[in-house]
């Protein structure tokens, strides 16, 4: 990172996580004149207190006093959604130095397909079949253990089949969780070129979370669902960011309660006007909302004025302190 100080870069980008990156790119960015601009795809700390990864009280302190050291040092703060941006706030960041940059997805790229996905005959899935999808990564903050048990309480139901797709710490747990179940099946990650071929193989896309996340993350795989107009089901409580975003648009059940969310996928299993419904909005949400270009030009803009330059000013010079899938003018 301090290699990157002679090129002279106008932004110091971090993407969180991981936030515990904040001093090098803050370092690089007061030696090099640069604006230090912190990107929050999910608050790292609060997630790793709520989950109890960490449960030391004097640990605690300790870090909430280190982030508030080094939130305040940043020239701009992005979150991915409207709630985590009010809690840079709470943390301390001005308000004037905070903006909302949410997660986008190119609509032209993840569209909803005319005829069955071909995936579904490669893994031997009848047109007729429902398949509830989960894709993403499998990790503890997920809560995918609700999925095992819902597969378990349907495992009458010939026509329901659920797909679980994806790597992660916890996938062998879940693996072995599922060993004797007849209706679900795992697929490794995909490749890229195959993304709208597997999402639009579900007819429900399912995105569980443990309710100590909410507001602490927002999905990222949930712009590419909504994109693939397909019914959605998740696990929010009422008035969090992701149960107003589905509002119309999806099913949300409370987190941890298996018998609701066992219900809802039932539910959208027999009715399939229903599916379509919510997937149509869903599809509209993400050309309206989630549009690709609308966003990078909204942070372009964003990034001109933090750096004094009017929008038909000199091209940018951006380095990252983290690898990042940003692409920017």
């Amino acid at each position: 990172m301090l290699m990157q100080i002679f090129w002279r870069p106008d932004v110091v980008l971090l993407i969180e996580p991981t936030f515990f990156c904040s001093p090098q790119t803050l370092c690089v960015a007061r030696l090099s004149g640069a604006v230090a601009w912190l990107h929050v795809q999910d608050f790292e700390v609060d997630v790793a207190f709520e989950l109890q990864d960490l449960s030391s009280r004097k640990l605690h302190q300790a870090v909430r006093m280190l982030e508030h050291f080094l939130l305040g040092r940043f020239n701009r703060a992005s979150a991915i959604s409207g709630r985590m941006v009010e809690r840079l706030s709470s943390k301390g960041v001005d308000t004037l130095k905070t903006f909302l940059f949410p997660n986008w997805v190119d609509t032209s790229e993840i569209y909803p397909l005319i005829t069955p996905s071909p995936m579904r005959r490669e893994l031997g899935i009848s047109e007729e079949a429902i398949v509830a999808l989960y894709s993403g990564n499998m990790g503890l903050k997920q809560g995918l253990h609700l999925l095992i048990e819902a597969s378990r309480r349907l495992v009458h139901r010939s026509d329901i089949t659920f797909v679980l797709c994806g790597e992660g710490p916890h996938r062998n747990a879940l693996v072995e969780m599922a060993a004797k179940a007849r209706n679900i099946s795992f697929l490794p990650l995909q490749p890229t070129g195959r993304l709208n071929e597997l999402l639009n193989m579900a007819d429900i896309h399912l995105i569980p979370q443990v309710a100590g996340a909410a507001d602490l993350v927002m999905p990222s795989k949930l712009t590419g669902i909504m994109a693939s107009g397909k019914a959605v089901l998740a696990t929010a409580h009422e008035g969090t960011q992701l149960a107003k975003v589905l509002a119309g648009r999806g099913v949300c059940t409370r987190p941890g309660d298996v018998t609701a969310f066992t219900a809802a996928v039932a539910r959208l299993a027999d009715d399939r006007e229903l599916r379509l419904q919510l997937g149509r909005e869903a599809r509209k949400y993400a050309l309206t909302h989630l549009n690709r270009d609308d966003i990078l030009t909204r942070f372009e803009l964003s990034l001109m004025e933090a750096c004094g330059r009017s929008v038909t000013g000199a091209q940018i010079k951006i380095t990252a302190s983290e690898n990042t899938k940003l692409p920017v003018a």
